[in-house]
């Protein structure tokens, strides 16, 4: 039995926040139908792509944050695909979208239409700048990359005095949706205690902006406006990325004790000794003296090198890993976070596992991405009730597909 067993989620979402959102709750044991357009989620046309046994195109991207759904596809802008939806929603515990506030509205499906279709209904949604927000921020479209820039993280973000940087991952998406499954959780609690569902109105923006760590601090505290400074800290020395003789390696010395260990490690007993970095404000103090001594110092070895000598004083640190280290990295297999995904008519396919280890209750994955519509037939017999002669006219009609 997963965490979220008997929780039905209808998931009205496309591309990443919300689809991501919707997967960890699959992933916990809910129920998530994902409700498609006949063209399918625009996902689906994003690579890496893979080909399956007939030679057709399948989306890579699409696979790795669909998986433990069901696909059911329904034209909304036939009346008879909008009485579908709300007999799904009447059966349902959550509705996800992710579409701009005025979309919702005009197909009918705002958190106030489906109030009157079911008056506890979960309805959450993400969109870049929130539902509550002013006239003109509401319905601005918004990308994960608008996200970042908005809320400031791409201006702390890249090496120091360069250009501002994207975050490597979608993290605007990506905070968002885990956000908006804390949102959903705590909702339902509301719900078991009150019989009250709600309106859980995730914004991408706001969800980066909350992630800011220290550096809304340093503004309004220090009076400092903070820029990128590449692997660095701003206020713990030594807490960056060191160049080694043939890679990178990070050394996060988080305290005096762990200092006292690093100078040992690395050789140089007498920077410890040192009155200018004897304390992390010391040596954050006289930072532009003690990095570049450090920084010579580790590239005099390997970062194996390094490693076998870290591990040996038991100090924080890690080489700089690629994707293909991470992939084949033993504790990461050990814990599942790496897994093999079998997918219909492409074979096993590797994909990020759940982080959710959870005693009893684990994030699982179960079964694959589906194909457009894949469960359509079965979500309308099973749920509604439909024949199988009402199916075919539906989809002769183009209601359904």
């Amino acid at each position: 039995m997963g965490a979220l067993d008997g929780i039905k989620v209808i998931d009205l979402s496309h591309v990443l926040a919300a689809p991501f959102a919707t997967m960890i709750l699959a992933d916990l044991g809910a129920e998530v139908i994902k409700v498609e357009p006949p063209y399918g989620d625009d996902s689906r046309q994003f690579g890496p792509f893979v080909e399956d046994e007939l030679g057709d195109q399948r989306s890579g991207y699409f696979i790795s944050i669909n998986r433990n759904k069901k696909s059911v596809v329904l034209n909304l802008k036939e009346e008879k695909g909008k009485e579908i939806l709300r007999d799904l929603i009447s059966d349902a515990d959550v509705v996800v979208e992710n579409y701009r506030p005025t979309t919702m509205k005009k197909l009918g499906f705002s958190y106030e239409e489906l109030k009157k279709i079911k008056e506890d209904i979960i309805y959450c949604s993400i969109c870049g700048f929130g539902h509550d927000a002013l006239e003109e921020y509401a319905s601005k479209p918004a990308y994960d990359m608008v996200a970042q820039a908005y809320s400031g993280l791409m201006s702390i973000t890249g090496p120091e005095g360069g250009e501002p940087c994207r975050v490597g991952s979608s993290i605007g998406d990506i905070m968002a949706g885990h956000q908006a499954v804390i949102g959903i959780l705590s909702a339902l609690r509301y719900r078991d205690r009150t019989g009250r569902g709600q309106h859980v109105d995730m914004s991408m923006v706001d969800g980066l902006v909350s992630v800011l760590e220290n550096a809304i601090a340093r503004y309004t505290m220090a009076g400092e406006v903070p820029g990128p400074l590449g692997g660095a800290h701003p206020t713990i020395v030594p807490f960056q990325s060191f160049k080694t003789k043939d890679n990178y390696i990070v050394t996060p010395i988080g305290n005096d004790n762990l200092w006292q260990k690093f100078c040992q490690a690395i050789e140089m007993p007498e920077l410890a000794d040192d009155a200018r970095f004897k304390t992390n404000p010391l040596r954050a103090e006289n930072k532009g003296k003690l990095i570049p001594i450090l920084a010579k110092r580790l590239k005099e070895k390997t970062t194996a090198e390094w490693t076998e000598i870290f591990e040996e004083y038991d100090l924080p640190y890690s080489p700089v890993n690629t994707v293909d280290k991470v992939v084949e990295d033993k504790n990461l297999k050990y814990r599942d976070m790496i897994v093999d995904l079998e997918q219909p008519g492409v074979g096993k396919v590797k994909v990020a596992g759940s982080p959710f280890h959870l005693s009893e209750t684990p994030g699982e994955i179960k079964t694959h991405a589906p194909a457009v519509g894949e469960h359509t037939d079965s979500v309308l017999k099973e749920s509604l009730g439909f024949s199988e002669q009402e199916i075919k006219e539906m989809r002769e009609k183009g209601i359904i597909s």
